[in-house]
């Protein structure tokens, strides 16, 4: 949904914008065939495998870190107010590919699935430390996995015997409760579980949303291509009412207290064509604001 994400942002040429999330550099790339000469782009990701596509232009600036840190990172470049703000959420196709990263249930590799590779706590830690609790309250929650319960007992009664070390052995251990002709379903939800967890996925996001708001001048685009309900809930939240869960508060008059409204009706979701082409699309909900 490049061009969708390209045309959301409304793009002037001599703006100030801001991609949150860099990964291959292509949604940067287009941004800079829009700007012209004072135009500025700064781009943040947290994975030191993004360096390798650093785009050698005046106009780009890239900052290695989580972008839970806009605001701080905005006044270091002394980039406040932006005219836009992009963010593709979730793992990259690049990070799903690379084996060792212990992103994907279709290779065989430690349970890492860091996207900051300098962080500690990893899915081999989460799954073989966690008390049973805690897995509970992951699975259910993260995972939206309705044996929940059942499958964080199994977990712990699994790793008495030796550590959960890698994704087979995670695989294996769970093997027993995974409903027969939904495997790839059922372990990706495990997987997106652990990995929110592993990321503090959902905290960065509502820290983001917020510093968002406070980082955009009047007028400016806020874009953000989410892939499950949990993200894209927090993202319609935000928009709608200013704030996570709750009603949206009123002044003294009965105006809305909120920073953004909503640009599009509903999500933008992938056309049947690009479905095709990128499997990953069919899930993506694109939601666009502007800053009042």
């Amino acid at each position: 949904m490049l061009q969708e994400c390209i045309e959301a942002l409304d793009i002037k040429p001599n703006g100030t914008y801001v991609d949150v999330t860099f990964g291959g550099g292509g949604h940067s790339r287009e941004i800079l065939k829009h700007l012209g000469s004072k135009g500025r782009l700064i781009a943040f990701d947290q994975d030191a495998d993004a360096q390798q596509n650093l785009i050698k232009d005046d106009r780009f600036e890239f900052v290695d870190q989580n972008f839970r840190y806009l605001k701080n990172f905005c006044r270091l470049h002394g980039a406040i107010p932006v005219d836009g703000i992009l963010a593709d959420l979730g793992v990259s196709s690049y990070q799903f590919d690379q084996a060792e990263r212990g992103f994907s249930i279709r290779f065989d590799a430690e349970l890492d699935m860091r996207m900051n590779r300098l962080s500690e706590l990893t899915a081999r830690q989460v799954v073989n430390t966690y008390s049973e609790a805690d897995l509970h309250r992951i699975f259910g929650i993260y995972g939206e996995i309705q044996n929940a319960k059942s499958l964080a007992k199994t977990i712990v009664t699994g790793r008495l015997n030796a550590d959960i070390v890698t994704v087979a052995d995670l695989k294996n251990t769970i093997s027993g409760l995974i409903p027969r002709g939904k495997e790839n379903k059922y372990l990706a939800q495990v997987f997106q579980a652990l990995r929110i967890e592993v990321n503090q996925e959902l905290e960065v996001l509502k820290d983001f949303l917020v510093q968002s708001a406070e980082v955009l001048g009047t007028g400016g685009r806020l874009v953000i291509m989410s892939y499950h309900s949990l993200e894209d809930r927090l993202v319609k939240n935000f928009i709608a009412k200013g704030k996570f869960s709750g009603e949206v508060e009123k002044d003294f008059f009965g105006n809305d207290q909120k920073p953004l409204d909503a640009v599009s009706r509903g999500a933008v979701t992938a056309t049947a064509d690009e479905i095709k082409d990128n499997n990953r699309a069919r899930s993506a909900k694109l939601r666009i604001a502007v800053k009042k």
